[in-house]
């Protein structure tokens, strides 16, 4: 059997082929382009690589047009991480020698060596990839949001604190496109002021706002007419300047988080797990695709839901050595599955009665603090969906949680 080991780099890729009893037959150095591609799709069929019987292929990241030409038919693509192939790298060497050439060569003898440890890519489909494409997209989008949120919010107590009050009482406050109005009409506590009924309620109808118009105008003008601290003028405007700088990457990034909800909430549900992934409680459109994203469509790709939980960092893990031993939450997971299953939760319980009999129990029977509960929950209910998937059968409350909706009863 031949093995293959790249080493990939931002513009060029070492390739190197050995056999059974690890003998380098070839190595190539590769350009990043489609010349190199085809070099390296040449060399592996010289070495028999054919659709019946694939080389398999380690390399140190999963994604790129590289791995997307290397997945094309049946071969099996091993993403190993970096830090795992430096592990490897010492038992060949113990002078910590180190060459893009001699990388490939420990890649190659992972597969050759150790390739039942490794899990190669998983074998999703194109709808489901697209879709993972789109909502870690999305939700990379809603953090960048959140930071530049904050960034601003912290500026604003700064010189403006007049602005914050204004908006406390609104949902997503300096996100909505009403506050980002307003503060484009304003950028300094002086300038609102000044804002008569007539300006407010015209930034407000820019921003879309529709019904409520006078009434939130007369109050935000209450609110900025207040009594409040200053900064020096010439320190207060450029201040206001700082904020209208900040404001531009806020406005990007709301109208960046809004578009992908969009493109997500177009591709979802075409795929055949959205509607056994949105019958679940809590889990809507943009959060069932982030789980679907990270979970893919492929089958085989867990062997139980026990692989699943561990993936997603919901089941805990054992420490046992001598007499001591310790149950702790897992460190290593995916972490924006985890992130999705702490949202899933916590909707979960407000919306599922056997939720939240089960949340409650684990607080009071087990002692359980919040967070521990609540991934006591997610790690039961990804399991109930990891069987839901496999059946394509709809989430069923009462098979779900008979138990708790009897004590809840």
């Amino acid at each position: 059997m031949i093995y293959c080991g790249i080493d990939w780099a931002e513009r060029t890729h070492d390739v190197a082929l050995i056999d059974d009893t690890g003998q380098l037959l070839a190595k190539r150095h590769i350009t990043d382009d489609a010349a190199g591609y085809r070099i390296l799709l040449d060399l592996l069929a010289e070495y028999g690589d054919t659709d019946e019987n694939p080389i398999p292929v380690a390399i140190e990241t999963s994604r790129g047009l590289l791995v997307a030409v290397l997945r094309t038919g049946k071969r099996r693509v091993f993403a190993i991480n970096p830090m795992a192939a430096a592990r490897y790298r010492d038992r060949h060497s113990v002078s910590r020698k180190k060459s893009d050439p001699g990388d490939a060569l420990v890649l190659a003898n992972i597969l050759r060596t150790d390739m039942h440890a490794h899990r190669p890519l998983p074998n999703d489909s194109d709808l489901a990839r697209a879709v993972a494409v789109l909502a870690r997209a999305q939700q990379d989008a809603l953090w960048n949001r959140q930071q530049v949120s904050n960034q601003l919010r912290s500026l604003l107590r700064e010189y403006y604190p007049a602005a914050l009050a204004a908006f406390e009482p609104w949902r997503n406050g300096l996100c909505r496109p009403e506050a980002r109005e307003v503060l484009r009409a304003a950028p300094t506590p002086a300038r609102a002021g000044r804002l008569t009924r007539t300006q407010l309620q015209a930034a407000l109808k820019r921003a879309g706002r529709k019904r409520g118009i006078e009434a939130e105008a007369e109050r935000l003008r209450e609110v900025f007419r207040a009594d409040w601290a200053h900064q020096p003028p010439l320190v207060e405007d450029a201040l206001g300047k700082q904020m209208l700088a900040l404001l531009v990457q806020l406005d990007a990034a709301c109208t960046a988080a809004d578009d992908l909800a969009k493109a997500v909430e177009e591709a979802f549900p075409l795929h055949p797990d959205a509607e056994v992934i949105t019958s679940f409680p809590g889990l809507g459109v943009q959060l069932g695709a982030r789980v679907l994203a990270e979970i893919g469509d492929d089958r085989q790709r867990f062997a139980d839901a026990r692989g699943l939980k561990a993936y997603a960092g919901a089941s805990p893990i054992t420490r046992a050595s001598g007499k001591k031993s310790s149950i702790t939450r897992r460190w290593v997971k995916n972490d924006r599955l985890n992130h999705a299953g702490y949202l899933w939760a916590f909707s979960a319980i407000t919306t599922s009665p056997g939720a939240k009999a089960h949340y409650r129990r684990r607080r009071d029977d087990h002692g359980d603090w919040h967070a521990a509960a609540q991934r006591n929950l997610f790690n039961r209910m990804i399991g109930q969906l990891y069987h839901c998937l496999q059946k394509h059968t709809l989430f069923d409350e009462n098979t779900a949680f008979p138990t708790q909706l009897a004590v809840a009863a």
